[in-house]
């Protein structure tokens, strides 16, 4: 279904290249880092490891690499005039040895000033800066806090209804959405958690954005819910609740400021998983001098069990109207427990990583 989808969507942009107008745009982040110190997980064989991207396994160890964090994207548009138009994302992740994947493959079709409608695949909204987490150059940090942005779904295939109104002074914009998404093998899952192939299933996919904007004050509200099944190692997992499914639900509040050289970004988010509560949290102050900005950040995962929170220091530096430098220092506390040992709900134990690199766009 995706690999269909993306091929229908990408000889659409390739056979209307001639009669409608097609923008290519891209984005890149080269980024080195390395693991200073850490406990890793002597349980698990885990050496000294900052996972700094979960949901495609973007690990730093104690030797310096430029794989976890580096990538390049390629988004492609075309205007096929009426109000329909054509988008398709390419992106490479050093996380997934460079190989190439559709992100995003979907029509748009423009009701009005205020609706639009959308088909494909797409981002799953959940967070403030999901729609455009690959491009680096859109925030401060190196990469959004992994305490916060922990998800192993990150897309869906579906409808969505795109809106905005003008309220007063404020601008309120958002959108409507469903779909599924089967991700057969699933990196997180497969990869770091289980050890073994795992299908991830999350059907009946519906949710809500809303976002209000008004001069240096942007608030944004989600909501959203779905149904789970898991295949681990070819075997259907039995939920606590004795069924084949459990349902989630998804609410995420974040309240940012932009005012002159002061900069506060926020986010809250909890899901709830058949009664019991994960929440995350983070909360970012920076101060802009010129073409700098240095910033000091702290997110934390909390679901009872896994248990982790990140201190953050980092500057950025706008060396050119289309690139940044970033430097950043992370400061990971893991204090997982659970049933056995305390390293049974341990992610990757503590660690101090370093990383710099250049998030440019073009």
């Amino acid at each position: 279904m995706k690999q269909s989808l993306a091929i229908c969507l990408g000889t659409l942009l390739l056979s209307t290249a001639a009669s409608a107008e097609v923008h290519i745009s891209g984005f890149a982040s080269v980024v080195g880092g390395q693991v200073l110190e850490g406990s890793g997980v002597e349980e698990f064989g885990l050496e000294p490891t900052f996972l700094a991207d979960y949901p495609l396994v973007g690990a730093y160890t104690e030797e310096w690499s430029f794989e976890p964090d580096t990538l390049f994207g390629l988004q492609f548009s075309a205007d096929l005039m009426d109000g329909l138009s054509a988008t398709a994302q390419v992106v490479s992740r050093g996380a997934d040895n460079f190989s190439a994947s559709f992100e995003w493959a979907y029509l748009s079709y423009e009701l009005n000033e205020h609706w639009t409608l959308q088909a494909g695949k797409k981002r799953l909204p959940l967070y403030y800066y999901s729609d455009f987490f690959d491009v680096g150059y859109a925030y401060p940090w190196i990469r959004p806090p992994a305490d916060n942005y922990t998800w192993q779904i990150f897309n869906y295939t579906g409808a969505s209804a795109l809106y905005n109104y003008l309220i007063g002074d404020w601008t309120m914009t958002g959108q409507i959405y469903y779909g599924r998404e089967d991700d057969e093998p699933n990196k997180l899952l497969s990869e770091f958690f289980f050890g073994a192939s795992t299908r991830e299933i999350w059907k009946d996919i519906g949710g809500l954005v809303v976002q209000f904007n008004r001069d240096w004050l942007d608030i944004r509200l989600t909501h959203m819910q779905y149904n789970n099944e898991r295949f681990i190692g070819g075997e259907q997992r039995i939920w606590d609740n004795g069924s084949t499914e459990r349902k989630g639900k998804f609410y995420g509040l974040s309240v940012n400021v932009d005012w002159n050289n002061l900069l506060v970004l926020t986010e809250l988010n909890r899901l709830t998983l058949e009664g019991s509560d994960l929440d995350t949290y983070l909360v970012t102050l920076g101060y802009r001098f010129g073409d700098f900005l240095p910033y000091v950040s702290y997110s934390d995962f909390d679901d009872g069990s896994e248990i982790h929170n990140t201190t953050s220091v980092g500057l950025r530096w706008d060396f050119h109207p289309s690139a940044a430098f970033k430097i950043q220092y992370d400061d990971v506390t893991d204090d997982g427990v659970g049933a056995g040992t305390p390293d049974s709900w341990r992610v990757a134990g503590d660690a101090k990583a370093i990383s710099l690199g250049v998030d440019l766009v073009f």
